[in-house]
């Protein structure tokens, strides 16, 4: 059976733990080995000085006194409490003449390095570690002087010991903290992995889990998590803009194929044979337009339609309502324009244009006559201009606003009459593409007909 690491051993985090545990011991074991080197040489060299004080002092006694009062030093140095010094005087022949060891030990490299067991003073055997120099007391004799180096190699054995501790301390510490930080990095990244699963699987409900730490976990779970209500929104709408085309499609294309179907069965006048292609061809326009709107709203949303520049957004305004003016007019309706010039926007005046038409039409479609429409442009505050549309008509619902904004949603005041469902979603995706808002409110008429105030709010430019 392959082997096969555990999950967190498989993470980026884990290799880049991992790495900086070795550079961190590396780092470390470095320092350490330079703290000994340097720790161990200052004691040598300490020895080596003090083995040399303690040289030239009997070199004094010996020109002062010679041989003897050499000896009558050792004597009294050996006697001392606190001795750290160990003393053999002997003839050039190698006759010992007084010292602590049975033989001289050799001499390599101008040192002398040696071991011998002595006596501590509550009567207990031990090794005592030495090094010293052997001088030559002119042709009388040879002296060795050696220092007690025991302590010395101690301390060393302890600073030893002390950077191997620290260097496996610091490895396992490191590599524990590698692992623990990588199970949490990847226990969050599993997380996000789950979700992403689950809404592949189908349950676009699936949200990724977002904790208090605002870290880049946290704000990768709340871009992720915006990404999918989007993507919900997105498939809610097309599973509803689907039946909805189907919906409303379905009526218009069966009485065109009944009349087709008719005038097939039987021979029609000629009068009444233009009169039904008449209303096959409005149909057709129709059905036409609602596909063109659908169209169009397709690549707002993908965002390949719109080229913002600056403009007059009520001079736009103002070209809209001249050119529907005489349709209101027609319609028994009192229509007025009220836009000062230069309210210049960032925005693409082909949309803003479609998006004001859409509105003018609805309010003279759903405006009784005798009523009022009325077409402005302001400024408003913080740095934008509304685009207002104002009615007598019987209004929305504010129950209803949000609603008939979207795609193929219409409201109950105008399911008996002609139309896609379609503008409001327009004017809505228009606002979006100009990074500006679309709100509905009545208009201040009575209950009954409270009218609509519908306001498309630009960013000034």
């Amino acid at each position: 059976m392959r082997f096969r690491l555990p999950a967190f051993a498989r993470t980026t985090t884990f290799r880049l733990s991992l790495l900086y545990a070795v550079l961190i011991t590396v780092y470390s074991a470095a320092l350490l080995g330079y703290l000994y080197v340097s720790t161990v040489g200052f004691m040598a060299n300490q020895t080596d000085e003090r083995i040399n004080a303690e040289i030239d002092s009997i070199e004094r006694a010996y020109r002062d006194g010679g041989l003897a009062r050499v000896s009558q030093s050792l004597i009294e140095r050996a006697s001392a409490p606190d001795r750290y010094f160990l003393y053999q005087l002997e003839t050039p022949s190698g006759i010992k003449l007084s010292g602590d060891l049975s033989d001289m030990p050799s001499e390599q490299n101008g040192k002398v390095g040696f071991e011998i067991d002595a006596r501590r003073p509550d009567g207990t055997q031990m090794t005592v570690n030495a090094e010293g120099r052997i001088i030559e007391l002119g042709n009388e004799a040879r002296l060795l002087v050696a220092f007690d180096a025991g302590e010395r190699g101690t301390i060393t054995r302890r600073i030893t010991l002390a950077v191997y501790t620290a260097a496996a301390v610091g490895l396992l510490l490191s590599l524990l903290g590698g692992v623990l930080i990588s199970r949490s990095v990847a226990r969050r990244a599993e997380e996000l992995v789950h979700t992403a699963e689950a809404v592949m699987a189908g349950d676009l409900t699936q949200r990724a889990p977002v904790r208090i730490w605002d870290d880049e976990f946290d704000r990768l779970a709340e871009r992720m998590n915006s990404m999918l209500d989007r993507l919900e929104h997105l498939v809610r709408d097309s599973r509803h803009t689907g039946d909805a085309i189907a919906h409303d499609l379905r009526s218009p294309l069966s009485r065109m194929r009944n009349r087709l179907e008719a005038a097939l069965a039987r021979p029609l006048a000629a009068q009444d044979a233009e009169a039904a292609l008449r209303l096959t061809i409005e149909e057709v326009d129709q059905v036409l337009a609602t596909f063109n709107a659908i169209l169009r709203l397709s690549r707002l949303d993908a965002g390949t339609e719109g080229r913002l520049v600056r403009m007059d957004a009520s001079e736009v305004l103002v070209d809209v309502a001249e050119f529907l003016e005489p349709v209101a007019e027609a319609a028994e309706l009192d229509f007025s324009i009220d836009a000062s010039r230069n309210m210049h926007v960032m925005g693409d005046r082909d949309l803003i244009m479609q998006a004001m038409s859409n509105l003018i039409e609805n309010a003279i479609k759903y405006t009784p006559a005798g009523g009022r429409i009325s077409v402005s442009a302001r400024r408003a505050a913080e740095g934008y201009v509304d685009l207002i549309v104002a009615d007598t008509g019987p209004g929305i619902p504010d129950a209803e606003r949000d609603d008939v904004k979207k795609r193929f949603v219409r409201g109950d005041s105008a399911r008996t009459l002609q139309g896609s469902g379609l503008g409001l979603a327009l004017v809505e995706a228009v606002a979006a593409v100009h990074r500006g808002s679309f709100e509905m409110s009545d208009a201040g008429g009575p209950p009954e007909a409270p009218g609509l105030k519908a306001v498309l709010r630009l960013r000034r430019a």
